[in-house]
């Protein structure tokens, strides 16, 4: 394959073109421009400038990954017959990513790329906001902003601000970390005489500004007088806790006493989202998130793992446990995304027997949802009842067997029964979908209720528990279930 020159053409003007690519961009021979929408194409074309562009491929794909692609692919065809030289605006390797697939081509292919020096827009864009990127600042592509989280005690350049959607979609992911109002800069053709325009706006307003195009860029600077935190800032606060100027109760802590907690804001977070109480539901949720932060701190501290393990191992496991959304796999039911994720489960862990799968449930399982899981399993290889009736004999018999061992007062056989009896009714509620630990949290909540209304009902008569009989606190419960029916 022949040669491909790739040139850098500055940000826009003349002032900021190299000599090395004046001198390729004005040499007579074709230049393949991925866009003509540059500020010193006029001026090369009055040097002596040939240019092709790719711009009328913006108007036959819909996205711009498909764009680039497509670019990059038809230069890699022309070089099978010519030498390539192929200008794009700044410099090469700053948000281009028709040269990132280009490269990966070189890499594959074994064809030669030469690379040319242009200025990016950053040297334009530092220059005029006079600010000095060494004391920190960020670069973010604006049309991927999907999975963007700033940093917000650092500067900010959103690049490729092409118009009113794009800014819209900077200013929603942006309006979740900084307020309405916080002012930003609005920046066009920096460093391009005739052509730089500079606006502060209040962040609210970034989309209601006509004059965005392709040569916009947004800077956001640092906001040094916080309020608002990030995961980042969290992993900090955890690891100040546990340093020798942090909090004792922290530093004394480790991952077996953290249990109780961890297992107490589970509780407390799920009872938030029962209820769907959205305040709580963030309190609460948060107060997970705090026991994995504290967990990977000390994971840290041992060397052993931290969150960045955490969060890949997650990722992968996502990925790896999802193949019809990252992979070639078809699905046509949740059901069968289901017994998917179970057999790559089950692979993952090399569990050989379903026994093996039951002994890996963990030990600390509440055992309401431990039977059922227990169930589930032996019913993927048809240990189970074909119906529900066979669960209901098998439930009645149990009950047969509580009561015969009742009239034995033998404690630990009646253990066993009633075990068995919990066990059967699990079985039931799993054949039935019902969930055993919402049916049970439910007649929890039920009995609590009726037991309140006993309470007012003695209080409103003048009464006291130690007065009633058995039988006359039975016709008040009797009452209550009818009040609330």
């Amino acid at each position: 394959m022949n040669r491909l020159t790739i040139v850098g053409m500055g940000p826009g003007s003349k002032e900021f073109l190299t000599l090395e690519a004046y001198r390729h961009l004005t040499s007579g021979s074709t230049v393949y421009l991925r866009t003509l929408k540059h500020p010193i194409v006029p001026f090369l074309m009055e040097e002596g400038g040939q240019f092709e562009t790719y711009d009328e491929f913006y108007d036959l794909y819909d996205t711009f990954d498909a764009v680039y692609e497509h670019i990059a692919a038809d230069v890699l065809e022309k070089l099978k017959e010519t030498p390539v030289t192929y200008a794009v605006p700044g410099n090469p390797f700053v948000a281009e990513r028709t040269v990132e697939l280009l490269a990966e081509a070189s890499t594959a292919e074994g064809f030669e790329i030469e690379y040319v020096y242009g200025a990016s827009f950053i040297d334009a864009m530092i220059t005029v906001l006079k600010k000095d990127p060494v004391y920190g600042l960020r670069i973010q592509d604006g049309l991927k902003m999907e999975a963007f989280t700033p940093s917000v005690r650092e500067d900010h350049i959103f690049i490729q601000v092409y118009d009113q959607r794009v800014a819209s979609d900077i200013k929603i992911d942006l309006g979740k970390y900084y307020p309405d109002d916080y002012p930003v800069t609005v920046v066009r053709g920096a460093g391009i005489p005739g052509e730089e325009r500079i606006e502060v706006v209040p962040l609210y307003e970034l989309d209601r500004i006509e004059w965005l195009d392709y040569l916009t860029s947004l800077y956001v600077p640092a906001w040094l007088d916080k309020t608002v935190y990030t995961f980042s800032d969290l992993l900090r606060i955890m690891e100040t806790l546990r340093s020798p100027d942090g909090c004792p109760w922290d530093r004394e802590q480790n991952h077996e006493s953290l249990m109780p907690c961890f297992l107490e804001e589970t509780y407390e977070a799920l009872d938030a989202i029962k209820r769907y109480d959205i305040d709580d539901m963030i309190e609460e949720l948060g107060d997970v998130l705090l026991q994995i932060v504290f967990h990977a701190q000390l994971g840290a501290e041992d060397g052993y793992f931290d969150i960045h393990d955490i969060i890949q191992g997650i990722a992968e496991k996502m990925v790896l446990r999802h193949p019809h959304v990252f992979g070639d796999t078809m699905v046509d039911s949740s059901e069968e995304v289901l017994v998917n994720w179970n057999k790559i489960k089950q692979t993952e862990k090399s569990h050989k027997s379903q026994s093996e799968v039951m002994d890996a449930l963990p030990a600390m399982m509440p055992n309401l949802m431990k039977a059922e899981k227990l169930q589930k399993i032996a019913a993927k290889v048809g240990f189970d009842w074909p119906e529900v009736d066979g669960a209901v004999d098998k439930l009645r018999e149990e009950m047969d067997e509580v009561i015969a061992e009742l009239e034995v007062s033998d404690d630990e056989k009646l253990g066993e029964e009633l075990g068995d009896l919990i066990f059967s009714i699990v079985n039931v509620c799993r054949m039935k979908k019902i969930s055993p630990e919402l049916a049970l949290e439910m007649t929890n909540q039920k009995f609590i209720d009726r037991f309140k209304f006993i309470e007012n009902t003695l209080e409103n008569e003048g009464k006291q528990f130690e007065e009633m009989t058995l039988e006359e606190l039975d016709f008040i419960w009797e009452k209550a279930k009818n009040v609330k029916k």
